[in-house]
């Protein structure tokens, strides 16, 4: 179960990334609200995943899944740009995230 949790923690935090750049600094109510709300559900998933997988892992995998999701819906949303060397990168942190839930214990 913690998997699950470290999962959607995970997800979590694309959406409270993603809703910063709405919040406009916090001046918008509900997407300031929204993004309060996906910040304490991905900490408390955070949490629960930590009780029983190793913190190192955990974080990593936590940032690593919320990196991948930020930066493919900046892409998507935000026509950030998608040059080879960006997907590589990605690349590389999708195999760490890979390599470390394969490796964990």
């Amino acid at each position: 179960m913690a998997w699950v949790y470290l999962f959607l923690a995970g997800l979590f935090e694309v959406v409270w990334a993603i809703g910063l750049k709405y919040t406009d600094g916090f001046t918008r109510l509900w997407p300031s609200i929204g993004t309060a709300v996906a910040i304490a559900a991905s900490m408390t998933l955070l949490a629960l995943a930590l009780r029983t997988l190793p913190i190192g892992t955990a974080y990593a995998i936590w940032t690593g899944i919320g990196t991948l999701g930020t930066v493919t819906f900046g892409i998507i949303l935000f026509n950030e740009p998608v040059t080879a060397m960006r997907l590589v990168c990605i690349g590389l942190i999708l195999a760490g995230i890979v390599g470390l839930k394969l490796l964990a214990t």
